[in-house]
């Protein structure tokens, strides 16, 4: 089956969620993705994967590390010069490099876009990081809480006077990270069939949020009116669009926002006397109470049952375990077995649908350095070799 992008080959160096998400979306897809990982003790600062060797539980935990999935491990030393000219010959044919690290390790390191693209012009260096590679949050640390803080949505998500509402790690690490770095670097990837170039990609994590964030603050730029926490329709202001505690103690979401929808939602609760009022904002407190006291007769199963039959946009709110056993969710093949060594395991499966090119996990993650005989046999390394550059701790 040929694959969206069979013959690329990545290189990722990167350790926490954004960077691995990123390849792992690449990968899905057919290229070719190695980690370089770090060898164990080389760096407490460069990270790594434990130094796992095969064991019952190095291959229990790959089978259900999802994010390295379809993908392969050498772990090299980079610090030594001998590992990164081993870096360097496997750069000669690759086509991208990922990493994730602070601004400035990769070249301390000499495996920056600069020092690479001397050894091959095509290749395509995406850096992910919380601020990007430039302005003065560069070198600060961070994690998505501070990510989305500075892009904006923590600031609109909550209620009034409340706490902002701390999602988990989604909207920085994996839509601002890991999604828009894969983005950029298939747009690099077609650039380079245009120039016969590659190019260094910088990928901020704050910058994706903001990117994410461009609708909302249109409203703000045209009106001069900044959004705040669950005083607008979209935020939870509105009792037609928000959240319902249903008898059951679940959860139940309405988001009848087109009078058409709204005319439904209130036909089928009894609330017809509503219909004109629908934007009525002085009244949307006391309507949401009166919605609270409607949706808490009947439990999220029973309501989802009457609201699937109209027309009305309306959800029950699923919980982990009730996501991964949806009719919906297991019909559009988005939980799915794995092959592993420890036999199938269920992992989530691919977003996008493609007609003649999908994409398919095709193994689960490896452990660390389970491929690093195999890759330095291909760069002509032999056996003597390479058991002297594992004894010197330059590879694991």
């Amino acid at each position: 089956m040929v694959m969206a992008l069979d013959g690329i080959k990545v290189l990722d160096l990167s350790r926490l969620a954004p960077g691995p998400h990123c390849s792992m979306l690449l990968a899905d897809f057919g290229a070719d993705v190695t980690l370089v990982e770090a060898v164990p003790g080389s760096s407490a600062k460069l990270g790594g994967s434990g130094g796992m060797r095969r064991s019952e539980a190095a291959d229990r935990a790959a089978a259900y590390n999802a994010l390295g999935r379809g993908k392969k491990s050498i772990a090299l030393n980079l610090k030594e010069d001998a590992a990164r000219e081993i870096f360097y010959s496997m750069v000669k044919d690759a086509d991208v490099v990922i990493e994730g690290f602070r601004p400035g390790v990769v070249k301390r390191l000499g495996v920056d876009y600069d020092s690479l693209a001397k050894i091959n012009p095509r290749i395509i260096c995406c850096s992910i990081s919380g601020f990007g590679q430039t302005g003065p949050y560069s070198n600060l640390v961070g994690h998505d809480i501070n990510y989305i803080s500075v892009g904006g949505a923590l600031g609109v998500t909550g209620r009034p006077g409340q706490p902002p509402s701390i999602p988990v790690n989604l909207v920085a690490d994996f839509a601002g990270g890991g999604l828009t770095g894969a983005f950029a670097i298939c747009l690099a990837i077609i650039a380079r069939e245009k120039t016969g170039r590659g190019q260094n990609v910088d990928i901020g994590m704050s910058d994706g949020v903001l990117s994410l964030m461009t609708s909302a603050f249109s409203g703000f730029f045209g009106s001069g009116t900044p959004i705040r926490r669950g005083e607008m329709l979209l935020n939870g202001a509105s009792p037609f669009y928000n959240t319902y505690e249903c008898s059951d103690g679940r959860w139940f979401s309405i988001g009848s926002i087109e009078g058409h929808f709204w005319d439904a939602l209130c036909r089928v609760i009894g609330t017809e006397d509503l219909l004109p009022k629908q934007f009525a904002q002085d009244e949307w407190p006391a309507m949401t109470e009166r919605f609270k006291g409607i949706f808490k007769q009947k439990t999220a199963d029973e309501w989802m049952a009457i609201m699937s039959q109209h027309d009305i946009c309306a959800a029950t709110v699923l919980e982990m375990e009730n996501v991964v056993t949806n009719e919906h969710n297991l019909a559009r093949n988005m939980v799915i077995e794995v092959e592993s060594p420890i036999g199938p395991v269920k992992q989530i499966g691919v977003g996008p649908k493609l007609s003649d090119t999908p994409g398919k996990p095709r193994h689960s993650a490896p452990i660390l350095g389970q491929h690093t005989d195999e890759i330095l046999k291909g760069l002509g390394l032999d056996a003597n070799k390479i058991a002297a550059l594992r004894e010197a701790g330059t590879v694991g």
